[in-house]
């Protein structure tokens, strides 16, 4: 069942897919890119640090042989207060010459986690589950074939590197025995030349591995987080919802909408049409609104919902394209209507008034008295 899970997952893995992955700390993740920055901060320690810092390293341990028998131990509280003293001493000089080969490795093992371009904060990570401590989990993870090619891959590297170091150790034994009469202070220089060596050809060893291994890791992470059709599906329902659902959302909206337009529609001073895409219901009453309220508008199906409530309950329909459409846009349901409106709307309500008072007049520019369809 599980092998035909996995040939059911075919298809690449969604931007959400992914994005769940990381949030849960499941990033692609190579070791061989911590080892690569290892090296090169023992690298930038033994060319840069190693020189300055010998030999003030080598002035600190001086001075406490030098002063060994010059201190003066005391008793009891006394005594403890001489050695932490000198502890002290012994430490803060430790602590300056090594600060900057501790802050070298910290910087490197940043360093590893920012070149992957993957850093997350993951308490899913560090959660206790009981899959963890299960002997059988763990069995099949040590038995597994990205464990063999780990091993197999570290087997190789010590194989390779040890071969290099030996190589290198050779020539450099074989080269200082071919001088004569050499210092003992160049011994260290020479040393430290060919460390420095070695770490180059590791270093340059390990960036290859390195770049080869990042992209095997990015590989199988993609493969891993592969989905089926189905899976695609179910996403696409989760995120958009279940179409039925949908349907029967949008249909409760138009339920509400006409049963809103069968209570406001009635109370409405005019209704202005496109005359059969756009509908708007106002509201006037004089003295009380400072300009007319919307309190309906719709398109289409709603537009004849409200057309035909407004006819049942006699309320005046004005046809008037321009002004319907953009009322329409802007105008909120239960506000007032945008005041650049308010001039083209009061003409048209005086118009309706004067008609219910029996004055017959001219219709404003544009718009026309719709009657019984």
């Amino acid at each position: 069942m599980a092998e035909e899970d996995k040939s059911n997952k075919t298809e690449e893995a969604s931007p959400r897919k992914l994005r769940q992955a990381r949030e849960k700390g499941d990033v692609p993740s190579s070791r061989e890119v911590g080892n690569l920055m290892s090296v090169l901060s023992l690298f930038l320690v033994a060319v840069f640090f190693l020189p300055q810092l010998g030999p003030v390293l080598v002035g600190v341990l001086r001075r406490v042989f030098e002063n060994a028998g010059q201190v003066q131990v005391g008793t009891d509280r006394q005594g403890i207060h001489d050695l932490g003293q000198v502890t002290m001493e012994l430490t803060g000089g430790l602590a300056t010459v090594l600060a900057p080969v501790a802050v070298t490795m910290i910087m490197a093992a940043i360093g590893a986690v920012l070149v992957q371009g993957e850093v997350v904060v993951a308490v899913e990570r560090i959660k206790p589950k009981l899959s963890k401590i299960d002997p059988i989990q763990g069995f099949k993870k040590i038995a597994s074939i990205d464990n063999l090619v780990e091993f197999i891959k570290s087997v190789a590297k010590v194989l390779v590197v040890g071969g290099i170091s030996i190589y290198t150790a050779q020539v450099a034994v074989r080269n200082i025995w071919q001088v004569e009469d050499i210092a003992p202070e160049a011994i260290l220089p020479y040393i430290g030349q060919y460390a420095a060596t070695l770490l180059i050809t590791v270093t340059i060893l390990l960036i290859v591995v390195s770049i080869a291994d990042v992209m095997w890791k990015r590989f199988q992470w993609l493969k891993k987080q592969r989905m089926s059709v189905q899976d695609l599906r179910d996403e696409h329902k989760e995120m958009e919802g279940d179409p039925l659902i949908r349907a029967k959302r949008a249909e409760q909206r138009r339920q509400r909408a006409m049963q809103r337009i069968t209570t406001t529609v009635p109370t409405a001073t005019v209704v202005l049409t496109n005359p059969t895409h756009f509908a708007v219901a106002l509201k006037y009453e004089n003295g009380t609104d400072r300009a007319p309220v919307c309190v309906a508008k719709g398109t289409d199906l709603m537009a004849a919902q409200i057309r035909k409530v407004a006819r049942q309950h006699e309320v005046p329909v004005v046809e008037n394209k321009p002004l319907a459409r953009a009322l329409h846009d802007v105008a909120e349901i239960d506000a007032e209507i945008p005041f650049e409106h308010w001039q083209a709307v009061a003409e048209i309500i005086g118009y309706v008034m004067d008609l219910q008072r029996n004055v017959s007049r001219k219709a404003p520019a544009g718009s026309m008295l719709r009657e019984e369809e």
